[in-house]
């Protein structure tokens, strides 16, 4: 099991139990992994895709010419997509190492698209991620939520995931779910249903990566390096066009529910409450500027949604620490309210 890096000693006081609670709690799952040859395929970028000899880790590469990438050899009707994946160090503002599955190749006007996208930073800033969900080419109803991590993602590897099932899409990080959408029928065809790819790229995402786009990729820091292992790949390979997938893919998909990482525990639970309580620094569910009414997957958490403003975003300058030190004062003054006192007499 990876260990976990702190940015700054400074926030070992503040956070050292939930650090604790979430390395302890990180049990890993039980999967079978596959070399780089045995699921997957160059996708750009060839000269900046590099494997090891024994074909079990891959580096993607970034410079001033080209990104890389690479591409699952089958699309798949629901799966476990999963890597150990470590980022680029230093300053890597700018760019985007993406993890991710779609079918936008062979339907490209209502593809469907889950995401793992790495967003870099400044040198000394850390790095940031955000998960988003697509279906049917609904791009225009983003469902983008933002995070930071317990750890430094470019010191060690750690292990990222995307499970999607009939039921269910969960996010992992380090076997901590961090996110999970339930199918509703309400969704519609907003719920991946087609066929996907998984998908690994490192970019030049300038225009919009690190603060809006003001800082954009230096290349004198090229170039820039994503490494890849331990792969993971479970679900159904079909061809994106046959019919009736949920036959043919009948058994499998039940294998897949089956696993371990296909059901969250009450700990596992209780781990996310903590991970999006204390990482999660925007949401589209609590942004209302985009979506008077929240899109009807979204289940509102009263815990939560005190804690973003009316743009999805933390409130007390969006600063994560600064909101948990906050959070804190607040309960201490509400535990010393006297005995008989309201709170609206506070």
């Amino acid at each position: 099991m990876d260990r976990l890096y702190f940015y700054s000693s400074k926030t070992l006081p503040s956070f050292s139990l939930l650090f604790f609670f979430l390395f302890r709690f990180s049990a890993a799952f039980n999967l079978s992994t596959i070399s780089f040859d045995e699921g997957y395929s160059p996708l750009f970028g060839d000269g900046n895709l590099v494997q090891s000899p024994d074909g079990r880790n891959v580096r993607l590469l970034l410079n001033v010419y080209t990104g890389s990438g690479f591409i699952s050899s089958s699309m798949y009707h629901h799966g476990f997509f999963s890597a150990r994946i470590k980022l680029p160090s230093d300053h890597t503002a700018g760019v985007v190492v993406a993890f991710y599955t779609s079918n936008g190749d062979v339907f490209e006007k209502n593809h469907d698209e889950l995401d793992f996208e790495f967003l870099g930073n400044v040198e000394g800033k850390p790095w940031r991620f955000q998960t988003n969900l697509y279906g049917n080419g609904s791009t225009n109803r983003g469902r983008e939520e933002r995070y930071s991590l317990w750890f430094d993602p470019s010191k060690e590897f750690h292990r990222y995931s995307i499970l999607w099932t009939a039921k269910n899409i969960v996010f992992y990080v380090d076997e901590v779910p961090i996110r999970e959408v339930i199918r509703n029928e309400e969704m519609g065809g907003d719920y991946p249903s087609k066929p996907m790819s998984l998908y690994a790229t490192i970019w030049d995402a300038s225009s919009w990566a690190t603060n809006g786009g003001k800082n954009g990729v230096d290349y004198k820091y090229a170039p820039f390096t994503s490494e890849f292992k331990d792969f993971a790949l479970e679900g159904c390979p079909v061809d994106p066009i046959q019919e009736s997938l949920d036959t043919v893919c009948s058994e499998s998909n039940a294998f897949l529910e089956s696993r371990d990482y296909a059901v969250i525990t009450p700990e596992g639970r209780a781990a996310m409450r903590k991970f999006r309580q204390h990482y999660m620094y925007y949401s589209y569910c609590y942004d209302r500027l985009r979506y008077a009414v929240p899109p009807p997957e979204c289940v509102l958490v009263s815990s939560e949604q005190e804690r973003f403003q009316e743009t999805g975003r933390l409130k007390f300058g969006g600063s994560v620490r600064k909101q948990a030190r906050l959070s804190r004062i607040r309960r201490k003054r509400r535990s010393r309210v006297p005995s008989g006192s309201t709170q609206a007499e506070m």
